[in-house]
């Protein structure tokens, strides 16, 4: 995590975020356990972050925390507010309408974390009794105290459970959807990264939500990190070598 929230106090746009089969413990990497006791990714970025902002007194962090559903956008810190997606002259993704939380320190971070994860978006499917039905998006900005521009932005991914059909076959008809909708905005992140893999003209960062909202999290100045989160049971081998073969292909970006 270091070298990322390094990077965010210099100006980048950082992202992390978690990629693997319904179950496998992405949400757990993010959040880790309710008492705090095993931290998740969150609480220690947090801490860092906190660390160093008091070496810069100009900057202030703000945190905002949104959902993307079926292909729409909820504002999870405002009572899932619809929020729209738009780009500016300058070709840069905007959020319009989403709440940004101005806080002070750790405790601060991880209730307006522990707010928004009251308002997601869970379901029961085959393979989880309590699986995140939609990818939630974390953002930590900071800005300048004077003009409140952007200097830089971390932004934690906890993607949906990837699935196949068989795993809700049992399921009700929202389920089904869910799992399409989830599967379909995967498949246009992977295609996004293959395009970029080839030096491809067209990026086709408008196939889903989640890819036009990752959009600065693969250009300009950004460094991104992937976890392949896998479970170890003997049921899940198929799941797990297809997560390994696409953490494989991110790991080989030229770029």
């Amino acid at each position: 995590m270091q070298p990322l929230i390094v990077s965010t106090f210099e100006g980048a746009n950082t992202t992390c975020f978690a990629y693997g089969q319904t179950g496998s413990g992405k949400t757990f990497t993010m959040m880790g356990t309710s008492d705090g006791k095993v931290p998740g990714l969150y609480l220690l970025a947090s801490f860092d972050i906190i660390n160093y902002l008091q070496q810069f007194p100009d900057l202030v962090l703000c945190v905002s925390f949104y959902e993307i559903y079926c292909g729409k956008l909820y504002d999870l810190l405002n009572h899932r507010k619809d929020l729209v997606c738009r780009e500016d002259a300058k070709q840069k993704v905007n959020i319009v309408g989403l709440t940004e939380q101005p806080v002070q320190n750790v405790q601060e971070i991880m209730q307006v974390i522990g707010a928004g994860l009251q308002e997601r978006t869970s379901g029961v499917t085959g393979a989880n009794a309590d699986s995140s039905r939609s990818h939630a998006i974390l953002q930590m900005q900071l800005k300048n105290i004077n003009d409140s521009k952007r200097h830089g932005m971390m932004t934690f991914i906890d993607l949906a459970g990837s699935e196949r059909g068989a795993d809700t076959v049992d399921q009700n008809k929202q389920t089904r959807i869910d799992g399409a909708e989830i599967n379909k905005s995967l498949l246009a992140l992977k295609e996004c990264i293959r395009a970029l893999d080839l030096e491809k003209k067209h990026l086709p960062f408008r196939g889903s939500k989640l890819t036009q909202v990752l959009k600065d999290s693969f250009t300009g100045t950004s460094k991104t990190t992937m976890i392949a989160n896998i479970s170890p049971a003997v049921s899940s081998c198929e799941h797990t070598l297809n997560t390994l073969r696409y953490s494989e292909r991110i790991k080989e970006l030229k770029k």
